[in-house]
């Protein structure tokens, strides 16, 4: 057998071969061998880069910068939902002072004479306005002229409360003998028309600003109301025009509506609407602060809330009317001069009727309300009048 001649390689040449091949592997792969992953890892690195591949090139361009503007935009939107939580914390305390304002009210009622015929204890029913005709013990005369033109009477008055949401009562206090034969007879005439509001309240011309305080602070315990009027019993109202008007102010908060005046501060003794504090308006001579006629003015439920809660420390001064403007001093309000609220008697309501621009209230400003009410109202309710079937028709 032949022998085969060849060189043999040294062992000592065999690592510098396999460090070679090594290297020869590592440059042709062109990537770092690493070690073997997990399934679990490799599959969530596949589809993490094909969720890559699916991405819209906007979402990965950089952010536009804020400017100026987008800055002021969010400072303003903050700022307005600062307000609107302020606006509902200031309602809900509010809501919550007159609740208590009205049980301590009830409660009073309640241990007292048999004063308030209305409400029971019941929730209160929602409604567009009350309207509070201020009256005295003396004027049944005058509140038969009223029921016999512009108040409905009966089951009409029912029908404009539960179709409407408009109450309508003569408000009045009590004598300051219990169970006099005054009160009685507002009793008797009560339990024939049950048009009252009874007020606990003594009865008296110099007592006119607390009485005003008393009737808003009761009908917001009973009713929740949009608005709440007051009127005097010698006046004549249209009551379409009335709540046609107030639709129009019916999402503001705060609003203060009638005929503004600035009278002059009268500081002599003896003379029909002497201020007795009259140095608290500055020098003699000068004239009180924009405030609504006492004939009749309205004011929104948020003001009426106001004058319930605060009633204790409400100042009077000796005017009702001036008393109610000075409330509002230093309060957001709105004051609202509509002159349809005063207009003349015949002819001047006559011809603003022709017109078309009928009148919401109408009286003489020299007898501060209809001069001869009793006999006069009539007539201006036939030449000024919007006719009966102007609130039935009216939308609000």
């Amino acid at each position: 057998m032949k022998q085969r001649n060849g060189r043999k390689i040294s062992a000592r040449w065999i690592p510098v071969f396999c460090v070679f091949f090594f290297l020869f592997g590592f440059l042709f792969s062109n990537r770092p061998w690493t070690m073997p992953e997990f399934n679990g890892q490799l599959i969530s690195r596949v589809q993490h880069e094909q969720e890559l591949k699916n991405v819209p090139v906007d979402c990965c361009a950089k952010k536009k910068p804020l400017t100026e503007t987008d800055v002021a935009e969010q400072v303003q939107k903050t700022h307005e939902a600062v307000q609107s939580l302020d606006k509902t914390i200031a309602t809900l305390q509010m809501e919550l002072a007159a609740t208590r304002s009205s049980r301590m009210l009830w409660s009073s009622v309640n241990n007292g004479s048999q004063a308030i015929n209305d409400g029971d204890g019941k929730p209160k029913k929602k409604v567009f306005m009350v309207i509070g005709i201020n009256t005295a013990f003396s004027s049944r005369k005058r509140r038969d002229s009223i029921r016999e033109t512009w108040m409905p009477q009966g089951e009409k008055l029912l029908r404009l409360e539960r179709e409407k949401g408009i109450i309508i009562r003569f408000m009045i206090g009590h004598s300051a003998t219990s169970n006099s034969i005054l009160d009685r007879a507002i009793d008797s005439e009560d339990a024939q028309h049950n048009d009252f509001l009874r007020l606990e309240h003594v009865e008296g011309y110099h007592e006119l600003s607390a009485k005003t305080k008393i009737f808003f602070s009761t009908a917001v315990s009973r009713w929740d109301a949009d608005f709440y009027v007051k009127v005097d019993d010698d006046v004549h109202v249209n009551l379409g025009m009335l709540a046609t008007t107030f639709s129009r102010h019916r999402s503001k908060p705060r609003v203060y509506i009638g005929c503004m005046k600035s009278g002059p501060v009268l500081s002599q003794r003896n003379v029909k609407y002497h201020e007795p504090e009259y140095w608290k308006f500055g020098e003699e001579g000068n004239k009180y602060f924009r405030h609504a006629t006492g004939q009749i003015y309205a004011i929104s439920k948020d003001l009426a809330t106001y004058i319930s809660i605060n009633q204790p420390i409400l100042h009077k001064y000796a005017n009702e009317d001036v008393s109610l403007g000075a409330w509002f001093i230093g309060l957001e309000v709105e004051h609202i001069d509509d002159r349809n609220m005063c207009c003349g008697t015949p002819p001047d309501c006559e011809w603003k009727a022709q017109a078309g621009n009928v009148c919401i209230a109408s009286f003489d400003w020299s007898c501060s309300g209809i001069c001869k009410s009793v006999e006069k109202i009539k007539d201006v309710h036939n030449k000024c009048g919007e006719g009966a079937g102007a609130v039935w028709d009216a939308l609000f």
